[in-house]
């Protein structure tokens, strides 16, 4: 009977991606006065402390919207279910969403394993899914075609971050040979298939160095990078793996400066590796920026803020819920391009896909021609470090070296 209900509904999600364009019927979850969205995400168990706040910018988000009276007369009404990380959990939920709920769309589809137990099914759906809570390889689609253009991925996935931490190395340091240390997991060879495909672009020799995911001896790459004499090093791991090659860098006799990816760019990962900071410089991507010129809060940063301490207070200042609040902004922006027209899910991946949508803390996404690769444009931090004295402790801050810029505009182009 499941198998049926599938097949009778992927027929329908079919229909309506290929017959909605001048139908009078809107798409399931809408009707005159609502529209309904949800997603499964971690609320409890050990990525709670994700999970919660990263709701919370969502639903802010759209309180501050329904409270303005909504989007062409429609105010959103959110769904959750708690998926404790769990693949199998999610696809149960997502199925739940989908098909018992008749959820609109996904609003911040959450996590790697969730990402890969669910995508297979609800690109069959053609269900749309706006922003996703990881930078998973498997996103990144530069030429979307049929119920794949329903994938509208925000934060940066990580090939896209590769081509961008090569365009710093060409663009920034003016590196003609670089080197890579990536781990063998998907983080790592994710951000390998960016970072070939920009070198291969701008003719940049690779000296390119694999290491096991979570090794504790690195030693060895370390050497072979160093011996080969590059002109900057891209560090294409995450947490402990990164960490562990820049400090094999650093016993290896390195002093050539290097940059990892923005995933890392946190005061904890910076305490992993501070002692290497007299040898070289470490940097990493961003790609969000809430400060002006002066070091003031923008305005976009200042309503989020002001919002959120009415929503909950307890996640003012929280990285995640600024995330939800960005997966909700660019499902409303669709939201008001498909403005009085019939709200189908075709009219709505149209709308997306009509001009490039700005990140209220960053730049801009540009979804035509089937791209779906996820930010693109991205600031550059370097790591410093106040070490501790009797009265204060150690200071790991990035701050911005470079401001949040395209990889055209990085390469001078």
């Amino acid at each position: 009977m499941k198998k049926l209900l599938l097949s009778v509904l992927l027929v329908m999600a079919v229909f309506s991606l290929t017959a909605c364009n001048g139908s009078e019927e809107s798409a399931q979850g809408v009707t005159e006065t609502t529209v309904t969205v949800g997603n499964s995400a971690a609320t409890s168990g050990a990525l709670a402390f994700v999970g919660l706040p990263f709701n919370a910018g969502i639903e802010a988000y759209f309180e501050m919207v329904n409270d303005e009276g909504g989007v062409s007369g429609r105010t959103i009404e959110f769904k959750h279910y708690d998926d404790e990380f769990n693949g199998a959990k999610g696809l149960t939920y997502a199925e739940k969403l989908v098909e018992d709920d008749q959820i609109f769309s996904f609003v911040g589809h959450f996590g790697t394993p969730i990402i890969g137990a669910t995508e297979t099914y609800l690109t069959e759906m053609g269900i749309p899914r706006v922003y996703y809570a990881t930078g998973v390889g498997t996103l990144f689609n530069p030429s979307a075609e049929g119920n794949e253009r329903a994938s509208f991925p925000v934060q940066p996935l990580y090939p896209a971050e590769g081509q961008v931490m090569v365009a710093r190395a060409i663009g920034d340091f003016n590196a003609s040979k670089i080197g890579v240390i990536y781990s063998n997991d998907d983080s790592g060879t994710s951000m390998l298939e960016g970072i070939e495909l920009e070198a291969e672009k701008n003719n940049v020799e690779l000296e390119i160095v694999e290491v096991e995911f979570g090794a504790a001896d690195l030693s060895a790459a370390a050497i072979k990078i160093v011996e080969a004499d590059v002109d900057f090093i891209i560090i294409a791991a995450n947490q402990g793996s990164a960490a562990t090659s820049i400090k094999a860098l650093e016993v290896a006799g390195s002093d050539v400066d290097c940059i990892t990816s923005y995933v890392n760019a946190s005061p904890s990962f910076g305490a992993l590796i501070a002692e290497t900071l007299d040898s070289f410089d470490v940097y990493a991507s961003a790609w969000v920026d809430i400060l002006n010129d002066d070091a003031s809060f923008t305005e976009e940063y200042q309503l989020f803020r002001d919002e959120m301490e009415e929503y909950n207070s307890e996640y003012v200042n929280s990285v995640y819920a600024m995330t939800g609040w960005i997966a909700a902004h660019f499902f409303v922006e669709g939201l008001t391009r498909v403005g009085d027209d019939d709200l189908t899910w075709e009219n709505y991946i149209n709308a997306m896909e009509s001009d490039p949508i700005k990140n209220p803390f960053g730049g801009n996404i540009d979804y035509s021609s089937g791209q779906r690769v996820g930010t693109q444009a991205m600031a550059l931090t370097k790591l410093y470090y106040t070490p501790a004295t009797d009265s204060a402790e150690a200071v790991y801050l990035w701050d911005v070296e470079q401001p949040i810029q395209s990889i055209d505009s990085i390469l001078g182009k």
